[in-house]
C-alpha cells in the first residue's frame, strides 16, 4: 500500500548552524530531485526548501526503507555524515505527513505564524519537482490541495491580515537598538523578496537614504526604483559598510559575503560608531564570529524568533481556526486516497467483464448470417448497457467502502471472488464448456 511520508529538519528542531548545511538552490533542487526520485523505495518525491526547513515529500510502498533512502539521500548530497543531522530529523507519515504539509502550506507551523513568503516557497518548490518529473498521482493531488487549503485559511481566519514577516521583526528590533530610525542610513545586500519586504518596513519606521546591492545590478536598480532607494554593484557592498548604520542581508549565497575583517575596518573608519548587522539568510551571509566584535550588534533569523510582537494573541487565535480547517481537508483527502486502495479492483474488474462481454458478442454473431451493421450495433450497445448496469452498484459501493475501516476486506473480496490476482489474458484461453453449448 502506497504510503505518504515527510521527512525534515526546520527551525523547530535544528539551530541556523544546521539548517544551512541543508540548504538548497533553484539549480542544486532541481537535480536534487532527480537523484532523489532514483533512489529504492521512492515512487514520487518533491523537496521543499525555504529559510526555515528543508523537507523531503514522498510517495512509499516500504516506509521504513523510504526513510533510510531520504536520510542516505541528504547525506550523500550535501555531504554532511548521517549522525551529525540525526538528532535534529522528524518525520510524519500518512495522515500526519498530510496534516503537516497542510500547516506548512498555511504558515501555521512557521516561525512567525501568518508569514506570507511561506505559500510561494512551497508552490515553487512543487513547481521544481513536477518539472523534473518526480510527483505522480498522489503528491499533484497533495500539494494542489494545501494550496487550496491555504488560500481558504487566509481567506476564512484572517491569519495574513494580522500576520508578521521575519523582515518586519528585523526592523522591528532595529527600532529597538536605535531610537530614530531617520536619522539611519541602510544598506540591503539582496535585491529579492524578502529584501523588498524589509525594505517597505524601513521606509515606512521613516529610513530615507537607502543602498540596495545586488549580484545582478539591474535588479538593485529595478528595486531602488521603486523604493526610491540608491544602487550599488555588489562589489561595493564591502566599500559602503562604513557609511550605514544598519545592514540586512538576504541573498542566496551559499559562502559568507561580509567576514570578520570587512567590519573591523569599517569600524576604524565610524570611529567605532555601533552598527546593526540582520542576517536573515539561509545559509548565512554574515560570518557568525563577527558577534564577538565590540560595537556589533549581530542577529540571524533564529535570533528574530525570540522577538514578540503585539499581534501574537490574534495569530493565536486564528491559528485555532486554521486547525479546524485543516482537519478537515485532511479528512477530505484521506477519503480520496484510501479510495485508491479500490482502484486496481475496479479496472481489473471492468477488463474482465468487457473480455468476457467481448468474447461472448463474437460467438453470438458469427451465428447471426446476414445480420445488418445497425443491428449489430444494437446488439453490441446493448450489451454493453447490460454490463455497465451489472457493475455500476457494485463499482460505486465498492468506492464508498473503499474509504472506511472495511476498505481493504471489501477490496480484497473482490479480487478473490472474481480471481482478480491472476493475468486477465488466462481468461480468453478459457473455454466455458456451457456458453459453447448455447451457441451451437
Amino acid at each position: 500500500m502506497l504510503r505518504i511520508v515527510v521527512l525534515g529538519i526546520s527551525h523547530k528542531t535544528a539551530p541556523v548552524e544546521i539548517r544551512e548545511l541543508f540548504s538548497f538552490s533553484q539549480e542544486s533542487l532541481e537535480s536534487g530531485v532527480r537523484l532523489l526520485r532514483e533512489k529504492d523505495h521512492i515512487e514520487e518525491c518533491v523537496i521543499l526548501s525555504t529559510c526555515n526547513r528543508v523537507e523531503i515529500y514522498a510517495v512509499s510502498e516500504n516506509v521504513e526503507l523510504c526513510l533510510e533512502s531520504m536520510k542516505g539521500f541528504l547525506s550523500e548530497f550535501h555531504g554532511v555524515p548521517q549522525e551529525t543531522f540525526s538528532p535534529y530529523i522528524y518525520y510524519s507519515i500518512g495522515h500526519m505527513a498530510v496534516r503537516h504539509l497542510f500547516k506548512v502550506a498555511s504558515s501555521i507551523d512557521s516561525m512567525v505564524v501568518g508569514e506570507p513568503q511561506v505559500l510561494g516557497q512551497v508552490k515553487e518548490s512543487y513547481k521544481i519537482s513536477a518539472g523534473q518529473g518526480t510527483t505522480g498521482l498522489i503528491l499533484n493531488r497533495l500539494f494542489h490541495t494545501s494550496f487550496f487549503v491555504a488560500k481558504r485559511i487566509r481567506t476564512e481566519t484572517g491569519i495574513g491580515s494580522h500576520a508578521v514577516s521575519i523582515s518586519y521583526v528585523a526592523v522591528e528590533l532595529a527600532k529597538r537598538i536605535f531610537d530614530d530610525l531617520s536619522k539611519r542610513s541602510v544598506m540591503l545586500v539582496g535585491a529579492g523578496e524578502m529584501a523588498e519586504i524589509a525594505a517597505r518596513h524601513l521606509i515606512k519606521a521613516g529610513i530615507s537614504d537607502l543602498l540596495i546591492a545586488s549580484r545582478q545590478f539591474e535588479n538593485a536598480r529595478a528595486l531602488s526604483e521603486k523604493l526610491n532607494g540608491k544602487p550599488i554593484n555588489f562589489e561595493e557592498v564591502f566599500y559602503h559598510l562604513k557609511d550605514v548604520d544598519i545592514v540586512i542581508t538576504a541573498t542566496g549565497s551559499q559562502d559568507f559575503i561580509i567576514k570578520p575583517h570587512h567590519v573591523k575596518e569599517a569600524l576604524k573608519l565610524r570611529n567605532n560608531d555601533p552598527m546593526f548587522l540582520i542576517d536573515i539568510a539561509v545559509p548565512r551571509d554574515i560570518d557568525p564570529r563577527i558577534e564577538d566584535i565590540a560595537d556589533i550588534y549581530l542577529y540571524n533569523i533564529d535570533d528574530l524568533k525570540n522577538v514578540s510582537d503585539e499581534n501574537i494573541k490574534t495569530r493565536q487565535d486564528n491559528s485555532h481556526k486554521a486547525e479546524e480547517i485543516i482537519l478537515e481537508v485532511e479528512r477530505s483527502f484521506e477519503t480520496w486516497l484510501s479510495g485508491l486502495k479500490a482502484v486496481p479492483a475496479i479496472i481489473g474488474l471492468k477488463k474482465r467483464f468487457e473480455i468476457i462481454k467481448d468474447r461472448e458478442l463474437e460467438k453470438a454473431l458469427e451465428k447471426l448470417e446476414g445480420i445488418s451493421e445497425k443491428d449489430k450495433y444494437i446488439i453490441e450497445l446493448m450489451a454493453s448497457r447490460i454490463i455497465g448496469k451489472i457493475l455500476h452498484n457494485p463499482l460505486t459501493n465498492l468506492k464508498k467502502e473503499a474509504s472506511t475501516s472495511l476498505g481493504a476486506l471489501y477490496v480484497d473480496s473482490v479480487k478473490r471472488l472474481f480471481d482478480l490476482e491472476n493475468e486477465l489474458l488466462l481468461l480468453e484461453e478459457e473455454e466455458d464448456e456451457a456458453s459453447l453449448q448455447d451457441w451451437n
